[in-house]
């Protein structure tokens, strides 16, 4: 089976040339970038009303889905439609970061971003303190769009290993 998968991507056509040509420009970036910033500054002020700002709106898609594992427990002892999502998003994540008494931060690695006219994907390694501890790391994936000339978060889905795991 692996072979077969090998020789299909091996003879794969090229791509035409406008396949991977984006409209991006300095300014968007650099917009972007401010955001990625404001993101991480608003974090540690704990100030999530700037947070939700960066939002397209404050029902977007923000989670780390859980894994197979996980599901099949929830399905088997509490929730038959339990899907690994969890529900409360945004709304519970800015009040962890309001009601939590501990400085929090969540640092930022490998940031990449790719942007095509009026949408964009920010990439990135993270890992996420609580005071001065790990709390957690994995990567984490923002998809973006430019409304009424701003940049707004319009999805956050994250990969998440616990600390204990960072010395593995």
């Amino acid at each position: 089976m692996f072979s077969a998968g090998m020789a299909l991507a091996q003879t794969a056509p090229p791509a035409p040339p406008h396949v991977g040509r984006h409209a991006s420009t300095p300014e968007d970036i650099r917009a972007i970038e401010k955001v990625v910033a404001d993101f991480q500054a608003a974090l540690i002020a704990k100030d999530v009303k700037l947070l939700s700002s960066m939002l397209l709106h404050t029902n977007i898609l923000f989670a780390s889905p859980a894994d197979d594992g996980f599901i099949k427990k929830m399905r088997d002892t509490t929730d038959v439609h339990f899907d690994g999502v969890g529900a409360a998003g945004y709304v519970a994540f800015a009040n962890f970061i309001k009601r939590e008494p501990q400085r929090t931060e969540e640092k930022f690695y490998n940031v990449k971003i790719t942007q095509d006219r009026h949408v964009a994907w920010v990439n990135f390694d993270y890992e996420f303190l609580v005071g001065d501890k790990l709390s957690n790391y994995g990567m984490e994936a923002w998809q973006m769009v430019k409304r009424d000339g701003e940049w707004k978060i319009l999805s956050v889905v994250w990969s998440m290993h616990p600390a204990a795991e960072a010395g593995k």
